[in-house]
């Protein structure tokens, strides 16, 4: 990084992420940021939390700086191993300067591992259930979810939404409880809108009557390109689990953005409830959300979110990702033109840790015939792991409509509306897994069993494997093949 302009000594690359090194320009501009702690730290966790505070406190007042930085106490919880911060660039250099000074290479002396930056996650936009054999588990085993609890990390879940009536999806025993980690204080509102559509895909159920018909519709152009939207004649609306319940963790804002360690710290609390996975009160996670992986910051799979995923699974809890719409690009051919093309190497994180099931998108009702959907990000991983590990309907889903989504003109009076995106083709899988844990309740607490069922049981489409990974789920396969 000498080439940016920065003393070698003073951007210590085994503690400076790559991605953090790029973004230090300028003495006094804040970073939000995860300090990495080491676990060998003389006195454990809490002592090296306690070390890079007073680390902090110092550096702050070395530098003279009157900025409004330091840790963010919210995130920063007891025995973590985050600590979790806005700083200025300058005051980041004090805290590895004054960190290495006191360590001088002995163990156990040096309370920072890696300071990383805090990425921003954003959500992953752009008749599904029979497709994945969801209606034939409900008749044929009664698989719809029972006993089964899958926290979404999301936008919100709109509690007035008569979606989760029914079958009181979202009422909770304790402890289980829904957060707000935005600090809105309002986990059961959602006004992006995007959490509400996926968790409507995972579970609840809704039955029109003659008096009270569902109102769903659909977006469609005119010929003269306006949008307008046509009803759809539905007489009952179900999720892939509908009777599952849902955690909500609100980690993204009205404007669908968020923080990595807001997720790092929903994670956290669902170890907390867990019992660090002694006692699963919280069964699985889906991630709708995510950024895209450049690999000049870290090596593939090994971000701080993706890390926590991997702990989360080993500790006894699912998690589904998204796999990101980031797949269809633009190049640009020898004779200057711009042509539209699959882009391979397009993961999202935290898609590409190694433990989630990573999913694609593939068409609503018709995926041998139009395989894996245009914007659905591609594989291999950036070390050349295969992702994703499956595909599921993510084309025109309809489901849940709240917030933004709802809020478009002649949208207002729907109920459901459809929306596009691996995002919506996680859920499928989340809710295929709370099913299937519903009736084959020995494999809970076994999430790399699980997958393995699954990916065994997925249906081959005849696609390249960097496009569907194993295939199409199937949730009937999967339940009759244990």
């Amino acid at each position: 990084m000498e080439g940016d302009g920065f003393r070698r000594e003073m951007l210590d690359p085994a503690v400076i992420s790559l991605p953090l090194q790029g973004r230090l320009r300028d003495g006094t501009d804040l970073h939000d940021v995860l300090i990495d702690l080491h676990f060998a730290y003389r006195g454990g966790p809490d002592a090296a939390q306690a070390r890079v505070r007073e680390l902090i406190e110092t550096a702050i007042r070395d530098v003279g700086s009157d900025a409004p930085q330091g840790v963010d106490d919210a995130k920063t919880l007891p025995g973590g191993q985050y600590v979790v911060a806005r700083l200025e660039s300058r005051v980041i250099r004090a805290i590895i300067r004054l960190d290495r000074e006191a360590g001088q290479g002995r163990a156990g002396k040096q309370a920072i591992h890696r300071i990383w930056p805090d990425f921003q996650v954003r959500p992953l936009l752009h008749s599904s259930a029979a497709t994945i054999k969801a209606t034939a588990a409900h008749a044929a085993f009664a698989a719809l979810g029972d006993g089964i609890v899958w926290a979404v990390l999301d936008s919100g879940i709109a509690g007035d939404h008569p979606h989760f009536a029914k079958h009181r999806n979202l009422e909770l025993p304790p402890p289980l409880e829904h957060q707000d980690l935005t600090g809105g204080g309002s986990p059961l509102t959602d006004e992006y809108g995007h959490g509400t559509h996926v968790a409507g895909i995972i579970a609840g159920a809704l039955t029109g009557t003659p008096d009270r018909p569902i109102r769903a519709a659909r977006r469609s152009r005119d010929e003269h390109g306006e949008i307008r939207y046509d009803p759809v004649n539905v007489e009952t609306l179900t999720g892939v689990a509908p009777k599952c319940k849902l955690v909500s963790y609100k980690v993204l804002d009205e404007n669908g953005s968020g923080l990595s360690s807001t997720i790092i710290a929903a994670f956290q609390e669902i170890h907390r409830i867990n019992d660090f996975g002694r006692d699963l009160k919280i069964h699985g996670v889906n991630l709708s959300v995510g950024y895209p992986f450049d690999p000049e910051w870290f090596a593939c799979g090994q971000s701080p979110l993706c890390l926590e995923v991997n702990r989360l699974v080993k500790s006894g809890v699912m998690v589904v990702a998204a796999a990101g719409n980031t797949g269809y690009v633009w190049n640009q051919d020898h004779r200057g033109g711009a042509v539209a093309a699959g882009a391979d190497l397009t993961i999202n994180d935290p898609g590409n840790a190694e433990a989630a099931i990573t999913v694609g998108s593939t068409h609503r009702d018709m995926p041998h015939t139009y395989g894996v959907s245009y914007f659905s990000s591609k594989g291999p991983t950036g070390d050349g792991r295969l992702k994703p590990d499956l595909v599921a309907p993510g084309e025109r889903i309809l489901s849940c409509a709240a917030g933004k989504l709802r809020a478009g003109d002649g949208a207002g009076a729907w109920e459901y509306l459809e929306d596009s995106g691996t995002s919506m083709a996680a859920p499928h899988v989340s809710g295929a897994i709370a099913a299937f844990l519903s009736i084959k309740r020995e494999f809970i607490g076994q999430p790399e069993k699980v997958k393995e069922i699954f990916l065994s049981a997925a249906v081959d489409l005849g696609r390249v494997k960097e496009f569907q990974g194993h295939g199409l789920l199937d949730l009937m396969k999967a339940i009759q093949s244990c």
